[in-house]
């Protein structure tokens, strides 16, 4: 990774209590005390309203019961900062995303812009191009807005959006043909189709998102959120219980202490942070230099189960490579290499640039040389084939198999009868095999390998420890897809594949009740980025692309699925261990002040105070504080996340249950006791 991308990835997981950050926390965190701002967390508003009401027994007090103030004054004031830390840790998440944002509003400047008319162009501000319009940018100068190139191909930096410093190539016709606005042309001159208007480009929206500005609640947040609701309406009926059963008992119970108690049993803490979770969830995605549209997007990916990859640039390098001649019987090598190096002179693909190269390094000094004057018959998806026809009457053309038979009949040639079994034994390989003919005569097949990303073994092994299921698209035949599935260690594969079936194979992975991601670069894509669960388009695809998917992978890599995976499942981990803690912490709680309220009226409960804390009033007290306090410090954890390890649900649970629901139990008979001891040293209770 370079330098450039290094030093932006530093800055986003800088600490997470910059002052700057801290500052604007602290300041929204009072912001959002607005009673309907906080009865989106119905735990958070009880604990509020609690407060409001301990506020008003402490006039009172006041006035009436000067003896009773400190107590009440002592609730009133950390139930208040209970509620300030939890607002802050929603607020410190939310600043971290805006400060995204402001980064990269830095990116998004006005610019002029050619405009191409009729008779000629002219030179407008960036903010007046509509969608449509045809703009024409030289190097060095800024991309003025997203579009698509329609003319030309010319060399990127597109630094100021994905912090990779290496250029990209950006050319009409093909799935490389987005352009972002922002972004600086480096070599030649490219045309652009304006696909945004004003305030409507990639860039603009991708600032908003990140402010959280269209965030919703993800389907597994809202469960949480009822379930945490429905606790603590059940805490609420059983502490208003609980001032009845005290006057049976002759035990006064203020209203600050069953208010303290209330807000010690509900589940404060992960109501608490909750909000910051989900926030860290999308926060954590643009680390990674992934564009989450939704908290939902990132919430699913973790509980993905099936990943549709596709094979070129994706499991393999990307270009194919000729690495053997396989001539017919009777045909020499060196006839067949000269053949396919004359057929590819005209050829300026990488795959026909390698055949002549290979030919180069078989031949020699003996290699055929171009000659001028000779008609370069080009390839094309409907042909299937390319060649060359020399001035003397001599032809060659290689091309796919089933389109070779084809031109080669139509020379009135024949077919030889062991060229089906050489086609296939190249497939087998693994390779593609490109047939070769001079005028009607078959010479042999070329064939081109696909060479593996080093390294993807190691990666899909780590998607089977997270129990998903990986399934390569290719358009490749059957034989050679299964040679690749095989060297890649994929465990199923879509062969031949047209935009018709990777839809199809979606929808029919869907209705068998399985989750599915897939990511694509090019317009043929974005029927199956829309249809699928996590759709995941490349920044430098189509704009068709990634308005289909719901996630826009910025570096562009194929294997960011991955990435994007473990940060779902680090997502879900995260909730899942937090719950399990504040679960915890009511239990060990439970024990901390329901005997020391009781226990003078009932000295049968003793036997449960195992904390052995001095007085009703001091339990209370510690037991609220205790509350307060593990708030923050647990932001870091809900904001960093959980370290993600591949496992499965039963190991996961075991995992939560040993150190969280242990921890959470343990750490409060230790937390309040302590807090217990020094209250008593400071002669507060």
């Amino acid at each position: 990774m370079n330098r450039a991308k290094l030093e932006r990835r530093h800055a986003r997981r800088a600490s997470l209590f910059e002052k700057s950050l801290v500052a604007t926390a602290g300041k929204q965190a009072f912001a959002m005390l607005k009673p309907w701002a906080m009865a989106r967390n119905p735990v958070m508003f009880i604990t509020e309203v609690g407060a409001l009401l301990t506020t008003l027994v402490c006039v009172q007090d006041l006035l009436r019961h000067r003896e009773a103030l400190p107590y009440t004054v002592s609730v009133t004031v950390i139930l208040w900062v209970t509620v300030l830390f939890a607002n802050f840790a929603e607020a410190l998440a939310e600043a971290r995303g805006k400060a995204q944002a402001d980064t990269l509003k830095h990116t998004r400047r006005a610019t002029l812009a050619r405009r191409a008319l009729a008779g000629g162009e002219e030179l407008v501000n960036s903010d007046e191009l509509r969608e449509g319009d045809i703009v024409l940018v030289n190097a060095g100068e800024i991309i003025p807005s997203d579009g698509e190139v329609v003319e030309g191909a010319a060399s990127v930096d597109e630094s100021a959006i994905t912090g990779e410093s290496a250029p990209v190539v950006r050319e009409a016709g093909g799935d490389r043909s987005g352009v972002t606005g922002g972004t600086r042309v480096l070599s030649d001159q490219i045309k652009i189709r304006i696909t945004a208007g004003a305030g409507e480009s990639f860039l603009d929206r991708m600032i908003a998102l990140v402010e959280g500005a269209v965030r919703q609640k993800t389907p597994n947040e809202l469960a949480l959120t009822v379930t945490l609701a429905g606790l603590t309406l059940a805490f609420l009926m059983v502490t208003g219980a609980l001032w009845p059963i005290g006057r049976y008992f002759g035990v006064e119970l203020p209203i600050p202490t069953l208010i303290a108690l209330l807000v010690c049993l509900i589940p404060t803490t992960i109501g608490a942070l909750l909000a910051a979770i989900g926030l860290a969830g999308m926060d954590r995605a643009l680390s990674a230099n992934v564009l989450a549209k939704s908290g939902k997007a990132v919430e699913l990916a973790g509980d993905i189960d099936t990943l549709l990859l596709d094979k070129t640039g994706t499991i393999t390098i990307g270009d194919r490579q000729a690495t053997e001649f396989h001539p017919l019987p009777g045909v020499g090598s060196e006839r067949l290499a000269e053949a396919a190096m004359c057929a590819s002179f005209g050829d300026l693909t990488p795959e026909g640039k390698s055949i002549v190269k290979l030919g180069e390094r078989m031949l020699g000094s003996k290699a055929p040389r171009e000659t001028p004057g000779a008609k370069v018959i080009p390839f094309t998806a409907q042909s299937r084939l390319s060649g060359i026809d020399y001035p003397d009457g001599s032809s060659f053309r290689k091309g796919a198999s089933d389109a070779m038979r084809a031109y080669v009949r139509a020379q009135c040639g024949s077919i030889p009868d062991a060229l089906q079994g050489l086609v296939d034994a190249v497939a087998r390989q693994g390779s593609t095999p490109i047939v070769v003919a001079e005028g009607p005569s078959v010479l042999g097949v070329v064939a081109l390998s696909d060479i593996l990303k080093p390294g993807i073994q190691d990666r899909f092994e780590r998607l089977r420890a997270m129990g998903l299921r990986v399934v390569m698209v290719t358009g490749d035949n059957p034989l050679t897809a299964a040679a690749i599935a095989g060297q890649a260690g994929v465990d199923d594969f879509i062969a031949e594949a047209k935009p018709e079936d990777k839809l199809e194979y979606i929808r029919r992975e869907q209705r068998a009740g399985r989750l599915i991601a897939m990511m694509g670069d090019g317009t043929n894509d974005a029927p199956a980025l829309a249809q699928a669960d996590i759709g995941v388009a490349m920044n430098s695809g189509t704009q068709a692309a990634k308005e289909a998917g719901n996630m826009v992978d910025l570096d562009s890599d194929p294997t960011k699925l991955i990435e994007i995976i473990e940060v779902g499942k680090q997502l879900l981990m995260t909730r899942g261990a937090l719950t399990t803690f504040s679960i915890a912490n009511d239990v060990a709680k439970y024990f901390a002040i329901i005997p020391a309220m009781f226990m003078l009226a009932i000295p049968q409960l003793a036997v449960l105070n195992v904390m052995r804390l001095a007085t009703p009033q001091s339990a209370i007290l510690s037991a609220l504080i205790f509350n307060a306090i593990i708030i923050p410090v647990l932001i870091p954890v809900a904001i960093k996340g959980v370290k993600y390890r591949p496992m499965g649900a039963d190991s996961l649970l075991r995992r939560n249950l040993l150190i969280y629901g242990l921890g959470g139990i343990v750490s409060p008979f230790f937390g309040i006791k302590l807090i217990d001891m020094a209250l008593v040293m400071a002669g507060v209770v």
